[in-house]
């Protein structure tokens, strides 16, 4: 029998008031066997020291129930960025994530790959994630504690990883440093332009991440349907199986090799934990039996808007 639990399905939770009073009563609420907390304002540059207390019964809380646990930096983070205060913040709270990570025994620091914003500051945006994410990089690998997990957006905006083959010169620029994963969120593939709905695409796109990337860089899954259109650049999570994406993708990402193991996460739409109990259902449904996919959904047409 497959262990079911290969790919524990989880989801974002939140953390105001406390991690231990807010996002472990989430997790028991919705039947998450995996978790994805904010450490700081998710729109903000501020940066909580958090309660020790807090941290501590976190901590515990996610051991006692064998519960795997990540970081999602705040979203402003782009090392991309021309302005150098934005660098410089950013910086500052990929730095403050490890440290928090490690206190609450995080797997993964998720942040965004970022944007040039500027016409012509790809390559030099590129020099940039360099000499700000190795230094880090060589941190947290010295410090054996989370590691840092590049999510490709959902495209536009100069950015400076879209498409999962973008990764590519974006591990270059770090010399492929071990201690930087990937967080795939289906999406922003979607978004971006991967037709994951149509059968055999969730695979392919899949399979195109891991030649561009190599086998163990995939660290963690970002479950999230869509509103809109494949192409459409836009990130607006839809409920599972509701959106535009389908229950069927979501089956194909549960049984394909390179998601062996790794935790996947719902960041969508929920009243309390309502929505995200019956997403996390959903996926753990699909696990159960993923030989038994449903029909792929039909197709609403690819958005003819370019890339930005």
């Amino acid at each position: 029998m497959p262990d079911l639990l290969s790919r524990p399905v989880g989801a974002h939770a939140p953390a105001a008031g406390g991690l231990a009073t807010t996002a472990l009563p989430h997790l028991d609420a919705t039947a998450a066997e995996a978790v994805q907390v904010f450490v700081s304002n998710p729109r903000g540059w501020a940066l909580s020291d958090g309660e020790p207390a807090q941290d501590e019964a976190f901590l515990a809380g996610c051991a006692d129930r064998a519960v795997p646990s990540y970081i999602h930096a705040s979203l402003l983070v782009n090392l991309g960025s021309p302005t150098a205060a934005t660098v410089e913040r950013s910086a500052a709270t990929l730095a403050h994530g490890l440290h928090r990570g490690t206190r609450i025994g995080a797997r993964g620091v998720v942040f965004h790959a970022g944007s040039a914003v500027d016409d012509g500051y790809a390559e030099t945006a590129l020099r940039q994630v360099r000499e700000v994410l190795l230094p880090l990089l060589d941190m947290a690998a010295a410090a054996g504690g989370p590691r840092l997990l590049v999510e490709p957006s959902a495209g536009g905006g100069r950015c400076l990883a879209a498409r999962v083959e973008d990764l590519a010169p974006y591990f270059e620029a770090v010399d492929w440093h071990p201690w930087l994963g990937v967080c795939f969120d289906t999406c922003h593939a979607w978004a971006a332009g991967h037709d994951v709905a149509t059968a055999g695409g969730m695979g392919a796109t899949l399979d195109a991440l891991v030649a561009t990337v190599g086998h163990g860089r995939l660290s963690l899954i970002h479950a999230n349907d869509s509103k809109d259109a494949c192409g459409s650049l836009r990130d607006r999570h839809e409920t599972i199986g509701v959106g535009t994406v389908g229950e069927a993708a979501f089956a194909e990402l549960l049984r394909h090799p390179a998601t062996a193991g790794l935790p996947v996460i719902v960041e969508t739409p929920s009243a309390g934990h309502v929505g995200h109990a019956a997403d996390i259902a959903t996926l753990t449904r699909l696990r159960a039996a993923p030989t038994a996919a449903p029909t792929p959904r039909t197709q609403t047409p690819r958005s003819r808007r370019s890339r930005g």
